[in-house]
C-alpha cells in the first residue's frame, strides 16, 4: 500500500511551484506584487476542523517520519490529502488502520465494481446530509469511470443499487428495525439481486459512510478548498497572499486571529476535569468492594435506556436535506427516532447471544477476505487507545472512561452487556457530554461547535477527536450487528 516515492515527488511538486510563482510568507523573490489577472481561490475556512484552532493541527511540512509516510498513504491511496486526514492524524496509530481499511474496501480486490464502491459512499453520506463526503466520493466516482447520469438522482442509477435505498436509510437512522427480510429482498430480486458477498461489501461500505460523516460533523471537518463552500474568490492578486497557503488551507496572519472574548474559566474547567476523576476513583472503589446481582444490572440498562431517549440538544430542529444531496437517498423525511418511543417495543440486543467477537466477525471475513480482521483491528485500536492522560494529568487509567461511552453509544441503539454496570454512565458522562455524543451518532448533521465546546472544557483537542474516533467505531460497531445478525437469521 505504501506508495511513499509518488507521494514525496507530488510534495517536491507542490514546492516547487510555490517557489516559481513567488511566496512572500516563504521568502521567494520572484512576482510578490506582480498581478498575474487570475482569480485566487480563497478558503473559507480556517484550516482542516471549523472548531480546533489552527495552529493546533500538524502543518504539512513539519511532520515526523512516521506522520510523513501515513500522509504518503493517504497521498498514494486517495490522490489527495483530505482533512480528515489531517484531523486524525492527531492518533496515527488510529489513522494507519484506518487508511488501510478505507483503501481496502475501496480500491483492492472485492465483490463489487469500484464505481458502485464510491456511489455507495455518496448514498451513505447523503442520509446525513454530509455534502463533503458526497462530495468527495462524486469526484472519485467520475474518476473510476461512473457514469454522470447516475449522479442526477438515485432514481437514474441502476435498480440494483436504488434497491439498497431501504437498507440504507434504516441502517442509517434505525438500526434495530432491520429484519432478515430486508436481506431477503435483496438476494431475491431476481435480475437485480444482490450475491451474499456484494451485500456484505455493501453493509461495509454503507456503516463506514454513516460512521465517517459522524465524525466529519462532530469534528467540523471544513470543505477542501477545491470543493463546493471550500473557498471564495479574492480580486485577481496575488499581492498579499501567500502561494503555500493555497496548499494548506491557511488564511494570512491577520485572519488567523482568534478573538479570547469568548473562553470560559480555567478554574471551572479544572475543577470538572478533577470531579469526572474522583467519580472514576469512586466508582473502581465501589466496584472492588461489591458487585451488583445481575437482576439489578439488568434493571440499570433499562433505566439508562429510558433516560438516554430524553437526552436531545436545544438546537433539535427538522432541517431539509438541500436538493444537491437529496437527490442521492428516498424518503428524505425518515430520520432517526428512539427506538422506544410511541409505544413501540424492540427486544433488548444481548451481546452475549450475538456479539461481533464471535459471530460478526467470522461472518464478514468468510463472504469478504480479509476485512473482518482490518475492521476488527481498527475497533480494537479505538477501543483500547490511551496515552494514560486527561487533560492536565499523567499516568491516568482512562479504561472506565473509555468503556462508559463505547457502552452509551451501544445502549442508545438497544444493545446491552451483562457484564456491565450501566450506573457507571450516569456517574462519568454529564448531560453536555451526553447530548454531544447522542447527536453525533444518531444525528450528526446536528452538531454544532458550541456542542463541541460544551463538554470536557480542559480536555485539549485531541482528546476530544479521539473520543469521536470512539463514537464512530462503537456507531459502526453497532450497525453491523443489527446487520449481521439479519444476514444471519437469513442464511439459518
Amino acid at each position: 500500500m505504501r506508495l511513499a516515492s509518488a507521494a514525496n515527488e507530488a510534495y517536491s511538486a507542490s514546492l516547487t511551484v510555490s517557489e516559481l510563482l513567488g511566496c512572500k510568507q516563504c521568502g521567494a523573490s520572484r512576482g510578490q506584487d506582480e498581478e498575474l489577472g487570475i482569480r485566487i481561490p480563497r478558503p473559507l475556512g480556517h484550516g482542516p476542523s471549523r472548531y480546533i484552532p489552527e495552529k493546533e493541527i500538524l502543518q504539512v511540512g513539519s511532520e515526523d517520519a512516521q506522520m510523513h509516510a501515513l500522509f504518503a498513504d493517504s497521498f498514494a491511496a486517495l490522490g489527495r490529502l483530505d482533512n480528515i486526514t489531517l484531523v486524525m492524524v492527531f492518533h496515527p496509530q488510529y489513522l494507519e488502520s484506518f487508511l488501510k481499511t478505507q483503501h481496502y474496501l475501496l480500491q483492492m480486490d472485492g465483490p463489487l465494481p469500484l464505481h458502485y464502491r464510491h456511489y455507495i459512499g455518496i448514498m451513505a453520506a447523503a442520509r446525513h446530509q454530509c455534502s463533503y463526503l458526497v462530495n468527495l466520493h462524486v469526484n472519485d466516482f467520475l474518476h473510476v469511470g461512473g457514469d454522470p447520469k447516475w449522479l442526477n438522482g438515485l432514481e437514474n442509477a441502476p435498480q440494483k443499487l436504488q434497491n439498497l435505498g431501504e437498507l440504507n436509510k434504516v441502517l442509517a437512522h434505525r438500526p434495530w428495525l432491520i429484519t432478515k427480510e430486508h436481506i431477503e429482498r435483496l438476494l431475491k430480486a431476481e435480475e437485480h439481486s444482490w450475491s451474499l458477498a456484494e451485500l456484505v461489501h455493501a453493509v461495509v461500505l454503507l456503516t463506514h459512510y454513516h460512521s465517517l460523516a459522524s465524525f466529519t460533523f462532530g469534528c467540523g471537518i471544513s470543505p477542501e478548498i477545491h470543493c463546493d463552500g471550500g473557498h471564495t474568490f479574492r480580486p485577481p492578486s496575488v499581492s498579499n497572499y501567500c502561494i503555500c497557503d493555497i496548499t494548506n488551507g491557511n488564511h494570512t496572519v491577520d485572519e488567523m486571529q482568534v478573538s479570547s472574548a469568548g473562553n470560559i474559566s480555567v478554574s471551572d474547567s479544572v475543577f470538572e476535569v478533577e470531579a469526572l476523576m474522583e467519580k472514576m476513583r469512586q466508582l473502581q472503589e465501589c466496584r472492588d468492594e461489591e458487585e451488583a446481582s445481575q437482576e439489578e444490572m439488568a434493571s440499570r440498562f433499562e433505566i439508562e435506556k429510558r433516560e438516554s431517549m430524553f437526552v436531545f440538544s436545544s438546537d433539535d430542529d427538522e432541517g431539509t436535506p438541500a436538493r444537491d444531496i437529496s437527490r442521492h437517498f428516498e424518503d428524505t423525511s425518515y430520520g432517526y427516532k428512539d427506538f422506544s418511543r410511541h409505544g413501540m417495543h424492540v427486544p433488548t440486543f444481548r451481546v452475549q447471544d450475538y456479539c461481533w467477537e464471535d459471530h460478526g466477525y467470522s461472518l464478514v471475513n468468510r463472504l469478504y477476505p480479509d476485512v473482518g480482521q482490518l475492521i476488527d483491528e481498527k475497533f480494537h485500536i479505538a477501543y483500547n487507545l490511551t496515552y494514560n492522560t486527561m487533560a492536565m494529568h499523567k499516568d491516568v487509567d482512562t479504561s472506565m472512561l473509555r468503556r462508559a461511552i463505547w457502552n452509551y453509544i451501544h445502549c442508545m441503539f438497544g444493545i446491552r452487556y451483562d457484564d456491565y454496570d450501566y450506573g457507571e454512565i450516569n456517574q462519568l458522562l454529564d448531560r453536555s457530554f451526553k447530548v454531544y455524543i447522542k447527536t453525533v451518532v444518531c444525528t450528526p448533521e446536528k452538531v454544532t461547535k458550541r456542542m463541541y465546546d460544551s463538554f470536557w472544557r480542559q480536555f485539549k483537542h485531541s482528546e476530544k477527536v479521539h473520543v469521536n474516533l470512539l463514537l464512530i467505531e462503537a456507531r459502526m460497531q453497532a450497525e453491523l450487528l443489527y446487520a449481521l445478525r439479519a444476514i444471519t437469521r437469513y442464511m439459518t
